[in-house]
């Protein structure tokens, strides 16, 4: 059972997604630091500036537009983060991966490629 396990957090997988979870949990503080000193304030001048800039009140209901506008912003700036520090450089990492495959595989020498063929040609003969 531990030995299960043992393979299973080895595996890379779990490991990755372990990272992943702390870095996008640091890198969602860095950008609500960043949201709520920088991009509040600009968008709060943009809506009439003071403290009550980009809400309304209607029957003692707040609607806060700011915090919207804040969040869909936020939201994009992560996303494009997230894309081009990790999943473009991943992609590419995994397509010149695959590119050294394909030239190793097809580099094989003219002996071993011969001995390959016959062996696949002995186990089709053996299949009844």
């Amino acid at each position: 059972m531990l030995k299960g396990f043992k393979d299973f957090v080895m595996r890379g997988n779990v490991i990755d997604l372990a990272v992943a979870v702390v870095v996008g949990a640091a890198f969602a503080a860095l950008i609500g630091a960043f949201s709520a000193a920088l991009i509040m304030p600009v968008i709060g001048i943009f809506l009439g500036g003071g403290i009550s800039a980009g809400t309304i009140e209607i029957r003692g209901q707040v609607i806060d537009f700011t915090m919207m506008i804040n969040a869909i912003i936020v939201f994009a700036i992560t996303l494009a983060v997230i894309y081009f520090v990790f999943v473009l450089p991943m992609n590419k990492l995994r397509e010149r991966a695959a590119r050294n495959a394909e030239v190793t595989e097809e580099d094989t020498p003219v002996d071993i490629a011969l001995l390959t063929e016959i062996r696949d040609l002995l186990k089709a003969r053996q299949e009844p």
